[in-house]
């Protein structure tokens, strides 16, 4: 059976006459590829626009001023940053955003102070754009309730009580990314491998909640077969990806979902992507409803023992070294590129 990427409208999915061949779409889905596209998520399309038309004029600025956006100690995951290829190419464009903007923010919030540390790198807010702060925080937030419903889905889906995933307890953990793909002209002979712009992998949150557009479904998701699927631009839909922690709660009866970028189309494409993890003091581990006789074979650990070292963990495996000097120097870090 050829793997599909469901459209679900959880108001659909969640009523008590919903089509049984939606729920097991979205169950197959769930299980084999890891992907839905969810539509009529009561997330208002003037804020999804008013963001992506907000960051879109601070991407669309001059060079020299988007590396002035460049977060100040030169952490990966705070502000504007460039990402090449190995021969210099643009690859994307990426604008990173904290869930908090302050150590003191994220205390006043609930998180205890062993956590807090995590915020001592501050967001980087753009002086063109006053309303972006304000945008961002209120998308951040309907992502948030989007990822929360469809854990709702999954459990009526895969027939276990709705509250099973854990969702409560606060502050969550989150992560708030913006990625800008540049259009490449490399011909119709050119095969997606040698298009990538974002290699294949798979999400370390529960669910990532994305809302993507442009000209063209550069976005795929793989099959269990190994085959790459192209996520359709559907009007108003928001993409949501398992990520390794959902397949971990549900000792892998569902799959993480592996995704990659292509190049192709006419205009740059845009992605903005909600990454949702629950509480940094949650155990992960397998919960009981997926959980048999014979066990599992998955250690627990806690939210935090990832998030502490996000940073380190990730300059170890992509960082190059004049961006490793610099954030061990703690200052800005711009990328060099071929051409600019």
């Amino acid at each position: 059976m050829t793997a599909q990427i469901p459209v679900v409208d959880p108001r659909l999915a969640m009523s008590e006459d919903a089509p049984r061949e939606l729920l097991d779409s979205m169950r197959e889905a769930a299980e084999r590829v890891g992907i839905i596209q969810v539509v009529g998520h009561s997330v208002p399309e003037e804020l999804i626009d008013g963001f992506h038309d907000a960051i879109g004029r601070v991407l669309a600025l001059p060079r020299e001023e988007k590396a002035a956006l460049a977060n100040s100690t030169g952490h990966p995951f705070r502000g504007w940053r460039q990402w090449p290829d190995d021969f210099g190419r643009l690859e994307l464009e990426r604008f990173n955003i904290g869930q908090f903007d302050s150590v003191e923010q994220a205390v006043a919030a609930g998180l205890p102070e062993e956590y807090a540390h995590l915020y001592s790198h501050p967001d980087v807010w753009p002086e063109q754009e006053p309303e972006l702060r304000d945008l961002t925080r209120r998308y951040h937030d309907a992502s948030v309730g989007v990822a929360e419903r469809v854990l709702e889905l999954y459990a009526r889906v895969l027939d276990v009580p709705p509250s099973t995933f854990p969702v409560s307890g606060r502050p969550y953990y989150t992560s708030f990314v913006v990625n800008d793909y540049p259009t490449w002209t490399l011909g119709d002979a050119a095969t997606d491998e040698e298009k990538l712009l974002l290699l294949e992998h798979a999400d370390g949150s529960a669910l990532t909640v994305l809302h993507q557009r442009g000209d063209y479904a550069g976005l795929q998701g793989q099959a269990p077969d190994g085959s790459w699927i192209p996520v359709p631009i559907v009007p108003g839909a928001l993409q949501v990806f398992s990520g390794h922690i959902l397949a971990k709660w549900t000792n892998d009866r569902l799959t993480a979902g592996r995704h990659r970028v292509v190049a192709d189309g006419t205009v740059a494409r845009r992605s903005t992507g909600v990454f949702w993890h629950p509480s940094l003091d949650t155990v992960i581990e397998p919960l009981a409803p997926f959980v048999g006789p014979d066990g599992t074979g998955h250690e627990p650990h806690l939210v935090w023992d990832r998030a502490k070292n996000q940073v380190e963990d990730y300059l170890q495996v992509f960082g190059r070294p004049d961006q490793v000097a610099a954030w061990r120097e703690r200052r800005p870090y711009v990328a060099e590129l071929s051409e600019v």
